[in-house]
């Protein structure tokens, strides 16, 4: 049925267009493959697709929540750092593109290219390459996943997706509170709390 891959795209996008770390997409995508039978290939295609509509949307409106919550030296900074990955695009297609075959959350990815006012061309196409390699293997381990549904639930609540969130966490501090001038032009580690509004 055609509403079971809507659900998929749907879900895929609702997964990606929030502002912090959220569960993977690939992992409504698997559910919904288990559940109703979906073909894998189909649910890839269609996931990835609703997960970079997600993407795309959260890099339109980054930019407004960092004008809202953000005091004007951020997002200078952050908006520095952008430059910097501007400045050689192939090193910084290569560093999106790893950062999306990684099994983390690229929230902090997408919030700093969206405040930092990256163009969608500059990362989405590495995304996608990233994101189709890193669902399709999600997915086709999904058989697995079919015969070891208590095992995954068990380890939903594990070190290893406690760790994973907390170094999204980390990496949406290192985004907001370090100095990325001093540290990129002086090589000096300098955090600055005074961020908000």
């Amino acid at each position: 049925m055609w509403w079971q891959y809507f659900l998929v795209f749907l879900g895929a996008l609702l997964f990606d267009i929030v502002p912090f770390p959220f569960a993977p997409a690939f992992t409504i995508m698997v559910f919904l493959q288990i559940i109703f039978q979906l073909n894998v290939w189909a649910v890839i295609v269609i996931g990835v697709a609703g997960s970079v509509l997600g993407r795309y949307i959260l890099l339109l409106y980054a930019p407004l929540l960092a004008i809202k919550y953000l005091n004007k030296s951020k997002n200078n900074d952050i908006q520095f750092l952008g430059e910097k990955m501007r400045e050689n695009k192939w090193k910084g297609q290569m560093i999106i593109l790893a950062y999306s075959l990684l099994p983390l959350p690229t929230t902090p990815l997408f919030l700093g290219a969206g405040i930092s006012r990256l163009k969608p061309i500059f990362i989405i196409p590495a995304f996608i390459i990233g994101k189709f390699t890193s669902d399709t293997f999600a997915l086709l381990l999904g058989a697995y996943a079919a015969e070891n549904t208590q095992t995954i639930l068990d380890n939903a609540f594990s070190w290893k997706s406690a760790a994973s969130l907390l170094f999204a966490l980390f990496l949406i501090f290192c985004l907001f509170f370090i100095d990325w001038r001093t540290l990129i032009h002086s090589k000096r580690l300098v955090f600055n709390y005074k961020i908000w509004k």
